[in-house]
């Protein structure tokens, strides 16, 4: 879920036609087939270590290079630009299979989460402040970034790859909490600014196999919660939907720099579920385990890891309270994923509920769509 990029240019995401733009979602089957978290989906392949990766272990070969870019609402970030072949050795192929599963390249369902969970925080939906947040498959890690300006408590970043972490997240992560950091000290006019408010979250960085990451995952209670134990728990206490810094990110840029969004045909469902999905993960308790809030994108593109994927989140996600936000395409074709077809499995299951927040839409590519999953 990331993206090396040698030009300034905006990627679209008013159409994704095949082979007109590296910016657009891949439409053959090989590029479809890519993973985030999961081995390929070849069982006969031995699962991938989980493991946590340190910022001390990444090595400074050379400066990181970073570009602004723009999105809705004057929301400001920085996308890393890191080079496939410079990181594996090889072409610039966005999946080398069993080796490179597609976390530096920026695909633009997770340009979608950002521009909505933005107008979720907008629409008094959604707060970050004091939460602990969870990206999964993150690549360039922008919603988990954004969950930190937005006052998390706790980010923790998963990627499939040790690669991508080590060359693209960590600095990218780096990168952006440094330039939020500038701006607040400016914002301060030289004052002393309260450690409350100050930009300081808990981050963590994971690497390897859904199938075992909750083992390594810091805040997941590793006796297997069950989800079945927690349906007719009470309702959670609902917050002031404070944002926190919600000026962070608004600085001008370039007009050479990128801009996501803007103007994107976009049909947003604003009505509630009736088991008001708004107020999950409003609530915190530091004496429960798992994550308030977990983040995916492009994570649902192939039926056979699907399972493996609500697995993961049924053992991380906070009882009662915890909330999912997933960005994907609505259909992925050649490989039966999609995020249909992860909304079926979820409602099989039967502990958690969904509801459709966004839908993208030209007509012309496939839609793509925002869906929040929350315990009833």
């Amino acid at each position: 879920m990331a993206n090396q990029n040698s030009e300034k240019r905006a990627p679209s995401l008013l159409g994704c036609l095949p082979g007109l733009t590296t910016h657009c979602l891949p439409q053959n089957s090989e590029k479809n087939q890519r993973n985030y978290g999961v081995t390929n989906g070849d069982d006969t392949l031995p699962p991938v270590p989980t493991i946590e990766i340190f910022p001390s272990d990444v090595v400074k070969s050379k400066p990181f290079a970073a570009e602004p870019i723009n999105l809705e609402g004057g929301l400001t970030l920085l996308k890393g630009r890191v080079n496939v072949a410079d990181v594996f050795g090889t072409g610039t192929a966005d999946l080398i299979p069993g080796k490179y599963e597609g976390g530096l390249k920026l695909w633009e369902c997770a340009i979608d989460l950002l521009n909505t969970l933005r107008q979720e925080i907008q629409d008094g939906h959604l707060s970050f402040r004091g939460k602990r947040v969870l990206e999964l498959g993150c690549g360039h890690g922008l919603p988990g970034i954004f969950a930190c300006l937005k006052g998390a408590s706790l980010v923790h970043f998963q990627d499939f790859n040790v690669e991508v972490l080590r060359s693209l997240t960590i600095p990218n992560v780096n990168s952006n909490l440094e330039h939020a950091r500038a701006r607040q000290s400016c914002m301060s006019d030289g004052g002393q600014m309260s450690k409350s408010n100050f930009l300081s979250p808990d981050v963590h960085y994971y690497s390897g196999d859904w199938a075992e990451m909750e083992k390594v995952l810091s805040v997941v209670d590793h006796c297997h919660f069950e989800l079945a134990d927690v349906r007719d728990c009470r309702e959670p206490n609902s917050d002031d939907g404070t944002l926190g810094q919600d000026d962070l990110g608004r600085d001008s840029i370039d007009k050479n720099s990128n801009n996501y969004g803007i103007g994107n045909s976009v049909k947003r469902a604003r009505k509630l579920s009736g088991s008001q999905a708004c107020e999950r993960g409003n609530g915190s308790d530091a004496q429960e385990d798992g994550y308030d809030i977990i983040l995916m994108s492009e994570t649902v593109y192939s039926l056979a890891s699907l399972p493996r994927l609500y697995d993961l989140i049924k053992k991380c996600l906070r009882p009662r309270y915890g909330v999912v936000y997933l960005a994907g395409k609505k259909h992925y074709f050649g490989v039966g994923g999609g995020t249909r077809q992860f909304k079926h499995i979820v409602e099989e299951d039967g502990n958690l509920g969904a509801h459709l927040v966004a839908d993208f839409s030209d007509g012309s590519s496939n839609v793509r769509e925002i869906w929040k999953f929350f315990f009833r």
